[in-house]
């Protein structure tokens, strides 16, 4: 018997900072109702570090609890995909290289990390990349310098792209680089600081890509891009954030006349990915998409 036979009801979930406008349990709900599977998946609020660390703990340790009460799978997002790190036993390949998960399942008692934004982000972007002319690597601009920039650096790099790695904490992109060259990817990574200055100077970019938070509901009049320096004239630009679905810089990018698109199909691929690595299932991205389509209602005691 197989752990999906195993398991009569399936308890997931997502860990994360602010999660009112998370669309992971439409999708992940969906996915359960595709493979005929019953369960739940909710949201756990947990604080940034130190304050929010018992609770982190105790939410991970929850994937080897006793059966009645075990989670079987667990997403995280900002600002944990790092913290977690300290409490897992074994992290796959891309975790490792990434240094960042998304991720989480156990294997007997062994916990596990896994990033599977590495492959959402690149099955999503290539589409856009080739539906505007893009055939071979380019140079991406990626904004940011946490756990979603080291995913779409790796997931450059390791597709030959040349990646310029902006962040406004200069030493934290450096670090990232500095992590990035040291797995000998065949692509090349430079660090730059994120402002006018240093962006200016990339102008021959193919692509920018939005690794940070910036624009995300509420704050959805701000921008991670300089508001007087145009974008690089040339660009496709990705914008991880989803919510709302037209940003403050791709609604720029429109403005330009650049191809541009939001991280809702990253989303998708990711949890369907995710889902595969606590059920063994892959569920269908129609049914994904379909989910999303549909009126939203928050079930009764789900937070957000």
């Amino acid at each position: 018997m197989n752990d999906v036979e195993r398991t009569a009801y399936w308890r997931l979930g997502l860990i994360g900072g602010r999660l009112g406008h998370s669309l992971s349990p439409r999708l992940q709900r969906a996915a359960l109702q595709s493979a005929g599977l019953q369960g739940e998946y909710r949201l756990y609020a947990v604080p940034p570090l130190p304050e929010g660390e018992g609770q982190l703990r105790a939410l991970v340790e929850g994937l080897r609890a006793p059966p009645a009460l075990r989670l079987h799978g667990l997403n995280v997002t900002i600002p944990h995909k790092q913290n977690v790190l300290a409490y897992l036993d074994e992290l796959t390949p891309t975790a490792r290289a990434v240094g960042a998960v998304n991720t989480l399942y156990a294997d007997g008692s062994c916990l596990i990390g896994e990033n599977t934004d590495v492959q959402g982000f690149w099955t999503d972007f290539e589409r856009l990349w080739q539906a505007n002319g893009g055939r071979q690597a380019g140079a991406a601009l990626v904004l940011g310098g946490g756990g979603a920039a080291r995913a779409v650096a790796y997931a450059l790099l390791s597709r030959g792209w040349r990646v310029i790695l902006a962040a406004r904490r200069a030493e934290q992109s450096k670090q990232v680089a500095r992590d990035l060259k040291a797995l000998r990817l065949p692509g090349r990574i430079t660090a730059i600081p994120l402002e006018a200055a240093s962006l200016a100077r990339c102008r021959s970019a193919n692509a920018v890509i939005n690794a940070t938070p910036v624009g995300m509901s509420p704050f959805t009049d701000e921008c991670p891009y300089p508001d007087d320096l145009p974008l690089p004239g040339k660009a496709v630009v990705y914008d991880l954030v989803y919510n709302p679905a037209e940003t403050v810089l791709l609604r720029r990018a429109v403005q330009q006349g650049l191809p541009a698109a939001n991280g809702l199909g990253m989303l998708v691929e990711q949890a369907r990915l995710a889902f595969a690595c606590w059920t063994g299932i892959i569920p269908p991205a129609e049914a994904l998409w379909a989910a999303l389509r549909q009126p939203h209602t928050t079930p009764q005691g789900e937070q957000g």
